[in-house]
């Protein structure tokens, strides 16, 4: 690849601003960008599955990506989900990611038509990859929603002699076991980044050097703390504070989790708008219960 980039750090995987009728708000993408830049946030995760890109059109994708990109004036590296179920889309939109100055290209798995086998799989994320050639790129690995439950140490074997470009993995599932199997592959050749929010200080032990997800949005200095207490040894207070986190999950999943978490924007001073269907966001009178939850476990004080 032309340049190293890896994750590190918290990469907030950001949401698509909406209006009121479901067309894009993408003014909003300003003051998301500037409130994580006052968080010290280095990178972005962009459409992918809490920015809705699977309900995106590939036009509106596009467009998502260039207001972050603009937005962000090279002090926030963007990182562009492409996954597509037409392959030929994800790799417009590979090509589109790097024409505009993306950082990094990101692939889930067709999830229609699903590849039967790890090598199907490298064929179908090789030909993304090698739409944007400059750039690094990362397969998505999220079975719970792509239904793709293929060995990840079998795919960066593979594909490591097949995808030049290829920097590692966003691994979200709870199976920590791969995951650090990933992360010691070859003397840790390959940057596993994590996406399960409440669990990210056992992400971290296994392993992790960064970490994707929609809860980094909501409260990065809950999650800087977190990484700064397993760093300096702190674990008990470590412990602590990814405990109010997974209490915080618990708490969204009580509802329908991705308009839960897009309405607790508002909670920042951010109005994100609703979520698009077959996502039917959250009504009041759910928000106004998700939020008497949040002020019961003290969450709103991380959220500034």
């Amino acid at each position: 690849m032309s340049e190293k980039f890896w994750m590190t750090g918290l990469v907030p995987a950001t949401f698509t601003p909406m209006h009121q009728d479901g067309s894009l708000n993408l003014a909003q993408t300003a003051p998301i960008v500037e409130r994580l830049v006052k968080h010290k946030i280095q990178s972005i995760f962009v459409c992918g599955t809490t920015g809705e890109g699977s309900s995106l059109s590939t036009a509106e994708r596009k467009a998502t990506l260039e207001a972050y990109v603009t937005a962000s004036k090279g002090r926030i590296a963007a990182v562009a989900h492409v996954g597509h179920t037409a392959l030929a889309d994800a790799c417009d939109l590979a090509a589109h990611a790097q024409s505009i100055g993306a950082a990094a290209v990101s692939a889930l798995p067709p999830f229609y038509m699903r590849p039967a086998n790890v090598s199907e799989l490298v064929d179908n994320m090789a030909a993304i990859a090698a739409a944007a050639p400059k750039l690094p790129f990362y397969y998505y690995h999220i079975p719970g929603l792509s239904g793709v439950t293929l060995d990840m140490v079998e795919f960066l074997k593979q594909a490591g002699t097949r995808i030049p470009n290829l920097a590692g993995i966003k691994y979200t599932a709870p199976t920590l076991y791969e995951f650090q199997s990933c992360a010691a592959l070859e003397g840790g050749r390959y940057n596993m980044v994590f996406g399960v929010d409440e669990m990210l200080l056992s992400g971290i032990a296994s392993g992790a050097v960064g970490a994707v997800g929609s809860t980094y949005n909501l409260a990065p200095a809950l999650y800087h703390q977190i990484q700064a207490a397993f760093a300096q040894g702190d674990h008990a207070q470590a412990q602590r504070l990814q405990l109010l986190s997974a209490h915080m999950v618990e708490a969204v999943k009580k509802f329908r989790p991705l308009p839960a978490l897009k309405s607790m924007m508002k909670l920042t001073g951010i109005d994100c708008g609703p979520t698009r269907l077959p996502l039917v966001a959250m009504r009041d009178a759910e928000f106004n219960a998700l939020s008497k939850n949040l002020d019961a476990l003290g969450f709103p004080q991380w959220m500034a």
